[in-house]
């Protein structure tokens, strides 16, 4: 179907809203965005056409050109990595080196799939769990005739599935949203804002910061127009439990973001979602319909005199959306690249007007203590650590998964109790507690609490909850180069230090598995270290040296045989293979 030649009635300056889903529709029914509909979609908005374009080549999600017939891709990020996805896209590659003007075999950034690893991309279908076997099969039989297929349901409550969820105040569908109905009818916001306060709820998304502060603050920034933005661009390795919540607790999500948008009083809420998760998507659509049917969205909500809508916003794509002001520069149609700071979001978020933004996590527990109380949330927790945490636990373990578990359960626990241990015969040297921004600790500390404090005293972080377990067979050397890709390619480029920082670091890492080291190597990685740290405009560049400090401070020995003796006891450096 045609996109119309002309729009009408366009809110001066936020003309590019939706330029997104224009050239969705484009590729959608063309297979790439051409000039010809750069320029068509230019004039129906009233911009320039350099302004169409610039966001259309920045985002990997759209296509400039005519698409291979058969494209293949392949993550080979931290998980997918642990689980043989190098050597999977290797063999794939020579399998179909004749056939390359057919089919096209390359790497992309984690999909959010860990749980499944490895995980392949053929023509935007995923194949998780999968095999050398399994996937020459598919593309043989795409290139004889491509298949246009949807997803499969998987159960759509967690009770199908056999997961008995505490956080959820609920017992049954037909309580959902009381929470919200009871705040509009009472207008009670600032008892709501000191439950939150008395629970000790945090932002779960990686920063813990406290989460009643931020909406005091939105809420006390002046301005009659306000925003809340839920962050459900879960995008680095390792990171799932998102998109576990997203697909079985919406209501407590949207719910969270309405009675932020109450309190602070915001007009609009947008849930920013990572297009790979086609399923939670169309779960959320489903319950925004819903919320609309009942009334609980739009103007005057139930006579309370409150008006708030909700859009789910399907990102256009990369990992630097997940940055929170990168985020708004996409939702307002723009390359998401951030912004400097001062001010701050709940000053100048969206198009400069206060904003709340908070993580998925963060949204759904607000529910949960405005639900159960903040003494029941504070108390849940163990050993002193208030709350309860949704962790992914994915890499050398048995039975990886999203996990429901009270703070102040220890790594070793979530390791072996909960994701059912290494494989046998195999030992685990070391792990990951959230990703690649968390750097890795050796297997010594897997007592550690979830715990914010604890954590961060030995030099790492919660952060999302993203557990990576690295075993015997894996070297730390070589997950720390793999962390480094990952930030080098989805670096957004906007400044110097992390557009080539991240490139000399990936740099220095394969000269060092591939047995090439020089005498000033330790003073360019410290050099460049702080540069990155200390110039870069957002986290990306700033957390990148983080993996390779972090194995060169608890895996001394692991680096001394690299460096000096130039031995690999898993076998994978100075083969090759990297």
């Amino acid at each position: 179907m045609p996109l119309p030649e002309v729009l009408v009635n366009i809110e001066p300056g936020r003309n590019k809203l939706g330029v997104f889903e224009d050239l969705r529709h484009v590729q959608e029914n063309i297979g790439y965005v051409p000039t010809r509909e750069i320029e068509r979609i230019a004039t129906r908005r009233g911009v320039a056409v350099k302004d169409v374009h610039t966001v259309a080549s920045f985002y990997p999600h759209f296509r400039l050109k005519p698409p291979i017939r058969v494209d293949v891709r392949v993550c080979d990020d931290m998980t997918c990595h642990l689980r043989g996805a190098h050597q999977l896209q290797r063999a794939l590659a020579r399998q179909y080196a004749s056939a390359s003007e057919h089919v096209q075999v390359r790497d992309i950034s984690c999909v959010g799939r860990c749980d499944h690893a490895p995980v392949v991309s053929i023509n935007e279908h995923y194949h998780e769990d999968t095999n050398f076997r399994q996937i020459v099969t598919e593309i043989d039989k795409e290139l004889v005739a491509p298949r246009v297929e949807g997803h499969s349901h998987p159960p759509r409550s967690p009770e199908e599935r056999g997961i008995a969820i505490q956080c959820d105040p609920y017992s049954s569908p037909t309580d959902h949203y009381s929470i919200y109905r009871s705040l509009l009818a009472n207008k009670n916001f600032d008892e709501a804002l000191a439950e939150l306060k008395g629970g000790e709820l945090r932002g779960m998304g990686g920063a813990g910061f406290p989460t009643f502060i931020k909406w005091e603050g939105a809420r006390k920034s002046p301005g009659d127009e306000k925003f809340v933005v839920c962050n459900a661009d879960e995008s680095e390795p390792g990171t799932i439990k998102d998109r576990f919540i997203l697909q079985y607790l919406p209501h407590m999500v949207f719910e969270g973001m309405m009675i932020a948008g109450a309190i602070v009083g915001a007009q609009k809420g947008y849930l920013y979602i990572r297009h790979e998760y086609e399923l939670q998507t169309e779960v959320l659509n489903e319950e925004l319909a819903h919320l609309r049917e009942i009334g609980l969205v739009g103007n005057n909500i139930l006579g309370s005199g409150i008006n708030f809508d909700l859009e789910v916003f399907v990102s256009p794509g990369g990992y630097i959306c997940g940055e929170e002001t990168a985020l708004m520069e996409a939702i307002q149609g723009n390359r998401s690249e951030p912004r400097n700071k001062p001010p701050r979001t709940v000053n100048s978020g969206v198009w400069g007007k206060p904003t709340a933004l908070n993580n998925v996590e963060t949204f759904c527990h607000a529910i949960t203590i405005l639900g159960r109380g903040g003494e029941w949330y504070h108390n849940i927790g163990r050993n002193g650590s208030p709350g309860i945490k949704f962790v992914g636990v994915t890499g050398n373990v048995r039975n990886p998964g999203i996990f429901e578990v009270p703070m102040g359960t220890t790594y070793r626990e979530l390791v072996f109790d909960y994701a059912g241990g290494p494989f046998e015969g195999r030992e685990i040297i070391g792990f990951a507690p959230s990703g690649p921004s968390s750097g890795y600790l050796p297997a010594s500390l897997l007592d550690t609490p979830l715990d914010w404090d604890k954590v961060k005293a030995l030099g790492s972080m919660l952060g999302s909850g993203a557990v990576v377990v690295c075993d015997d067979t894996s070297c730390m050397l070589d997950m720390a180069l793999v962390a480094s890709r990952f930030y080098r390619n989805e670096s957004c480029g906007k400044c110097s230090p992390c557009r080539i920082g991240t490139q000399k670091l990936v740099d220095l890492l394969e000269n060092w598995t591939l047995g090439i080291n020089n005498p000033g190597d330790n003073k360019l990685l410290k050099d460049l270290s702080n540069v990155l740290r200390a110039a870069s405009l957002c986290g990306l560049g700033q957390i990148a040296p983080a993996p390779i400090q972090s194995v060169i401070k608890h895996f001394p020995e692991l680096m001394k045989r690299h460096i000096e003796d130039h031995v690999c006891s898993a076998g994978i450096c100075f083969a090759g293979s990297v």
